[in-house]
């Protein structure tokens, strides 16, 4: 039923060694690479000129920004940004919006260099530690936020020359006065190659102080390239996303936002996100726009499917020209998978491609994609075009991951000591992620995210446990009763997790740090179905805990990026995880 958008078939190449290590190649060719984003910007300012590039929300409607005026005001930041002298990297302190969206590509267009960060540094005192962190790191020349009052306190911090889109009180420089200079840009875009910084990305920072990743033209217009090769149908029909990833994220900013400009596309600028305060503005803005590709996370999805199943119009409009549904962060629970093929084919008769893929903020970042349909979640799929995964068998089936391209990092900025560990003696990237065969007969089949190596702990038997895969298999399991899960049970006898819990286990009654949940049952009974039929005690959880208060960024336990930090949150909590293993406290749910 995806016949219409004309997939590639996967065609892996194996290359077994005499070292034990397996090396997997894509069968296809890399296309055309261009020099530098910019290049993308000028083609379809130049194609399309009049084409809906942008667009944020405004009132009731939408204010929008064509392709030949993005170029305009592109040109006018980035000679104002030479005229001033600037040099060094500029810092991003607000959330996703069109300036937002200017002001990086400006940089691009003439060789300079961005770091967005997340708006919670900002925006919540406690974490302002990590904003100092970042500032000292990456030494940044200009910092920009969009409204000066909201974000005084982090600009003072900071503290370098600031521009804001609204001043405020806070003294910056008006946005639109830095689009005034008269600095050839045309000279300093022609120098702009594959080689050229363009962003300074931070890692999660979920094992240790957040790395400041080097990312170059080449990086993302290679990552683009192979996308392009690998999903045609991105070229055939110009993407249109309804998108709230954050742009500090790889994800959201390198990965979607660049699949839009590097084909022409439309990027909706989605304020909501997969929040209850702000889920009901996503729903909103989806019913204003029918996409081509829906991007999200699982916990976005599942509440999507919802709203989907009790929304005519809504459903009409969200499947009218869907193409591609793509997930990332975790694996799509099954029951969320079947409901969205379901209303898909009763709303518009065809399928959309279900798909995800794996990468990381060193890789640009798609480096595995799942590019023909999958029957079920959790496959990332098949090396892209120019890309050598490397796997390493522990002895188990489960196999590290190494990977080598055209799209993959060379340093961390200022930290040679990390870039060095990051790479093995042939030059693979250290990924510290584990895969397995979906079918080791059949390597068209694909590879299956099978968790981070470094989370793995042991049983007081001596037992591994595979930390990462229960996660995911538990908050498959668990569904609407939880948001995240974290895996206890080293040095223990038995495996328990805390369940961050999701809209169906929040009612109930908080117990110093610990929740009574009204859906303490419906836990128990999901968790005792899935360890019934699991066999060892390193793969069948029996006890569960629901925490009553969420991760906190300020304290360390959630990264920028929404990754909870499972070692911060384990000691912070350390009392919870004793209430875990007491038979005798009201709290833990026994399965």
């Amino acid at each position: 039923m995806t016949e219409h958008l004309g997939l590639r078939p996967h065609a892996v190449r194996r290359e077994d060694r005499a070292d034990g290590s397996i090396l997997l190649y894509s069968g296809h060719d890399l296309g055309p690479v261009d020099r530098s984003t910019g290049v993308w910007l000028d083609r379809w300012a130049n194609a399309t000129p009049d084409a809906l590039f942008l667009a944020e929300r405004s009132g009731a409607g939408w204010r929008t920004l064509s392709y030949s005026e993005a170029r305009e005001q592109v040109h006018a930041l980035a000679a104002g940004l030479l005229g001033r002298g600037i040099d060094g990297p500029i810092l991003i302190l607000s959330g996703n919006s069109i300036d937002h969206a200017l002001l990086s590509l400006a940089t691009q267009y003439v060789g300079l260099v961005t770091v967005p960060v997340a708006e919670q540094y900002s925006l919540i005192p406690a974490a302002h530690g990590r904003l100092k962190y970042v500032a000292d790191l990456v030494k940044p020349a200009l910092v920009y936020a969009a409204d000066g009052d909201a974000y005084a306190a982090a600009l003072k911090l900071v503290g370098c020359p600031a521009v804001c889109s609204n001043v405020g009180s806070s003294g910056a420089i008006p946005f639109e006065l830095l689009k005034q200079g008269k600095e050839d840009v045309a000279q300093a875009h022609k120098a702009v190659g594959p080689g050229t910084l363009a962003k300074l990305l931070l890692t999660s920072g979920s094992t240790s102080d957040p790395k400041a990743v080097e990312t170059t033209h080449g990086m993302l217009t290679t990552n683009q390239a192979q996308i392009r090769d690998s999903l045609p149908f991105v070229q055939a029909r110009q993407p249109v996303l309804v998108d709230w990833l954050p742009w500090n994220h790889v994800f959201g900013g390198s990965h979607n936002f660049n699949l839009v400009l590097s084909n022409g596309g439309s990027l909706y600028i989605d304020d909501g996100k997969p929040l209850p305060a702000l889920f009901p503005r996503t729903v909103e803005n989806l019913g204003h726009v029918p996409g081509t590709i829906s991007f999200n996370v699982p916990v976005g999805f599942a509440q999507l499917t919802k709203v989907l199943e009790a929304d005519d119009a809504l459903r009409k409009t969200y499947f009218k020209s869907l193409d591609m549904i793509f997930y990332a962060g975790a694996s799509l629970p099954q029951d969320v998978w079947a409901k969205l093929e379901r209303m898909a084919l009763d709303t518009a008769g065809r399928m959309p491609l279900i798909t995800s893929s794996w990468g990381l903020t060193e890789t640009a970042p798609a480096t595995l994609l799942q590019h023909e349909p999958a029957q079920g979640a959790g496959i990332v799929g098949v090396p892209l075009p120019g890309v050598v995964t490397k796997l390493i068998d522990d002895g188990t089936g489960r196999m590290e991951v190494r990977v080598k391209g055209p799209n993959i990092f060379e340093r961390y900025s200022e930290n040679s000591q990390q870039t060095t560990k990051a790479f093995d003696e042939e030059g693979f990237f250290r990924t510290g992620d584990a895969m397995r065969f979906v079918d080791p007969e059949d390597m068209d089949r694909g590879l299956q995210f099978d968790g981070r190596m470094s989370e793995d702990f042991k049983l007081s038997t001596g037992t591994w446990v595979q930390a990462a895969q229960i996660r995911l298999e538990m908050i498959a399991c668990l569904g609407p009763f939880a948001q995240d899960v974290v895996v206890c049970g080293h040095g223990r006898d038995e495996i328990g997790i805390l369940i961050v819990p999701g809209p169906e286990a929040r009612g109930g009654q908080a117990d110093g740090g610990a929740l009574l949940s009204d859906g303490s049952k419906d836990i128990r009974e999901r968790i005792h179905d899935i360890s019934s039929v699991t066999v060892g005690s390193a793969r069948r959880v029996v006890r569960a805990l629901v925490l009553a208060d969420p991760p906190d960024i300020g304290a360390g336990e959630i990264t920028a990026k929404g990754n909870i930090n499972f070692a911060r949150l384990l000691e912070r909590r350390a009392n919870l995880v004793e209430r875990l293993y007491d038979d005798n406290d009201a709290a833990s749910i026994l399965t």
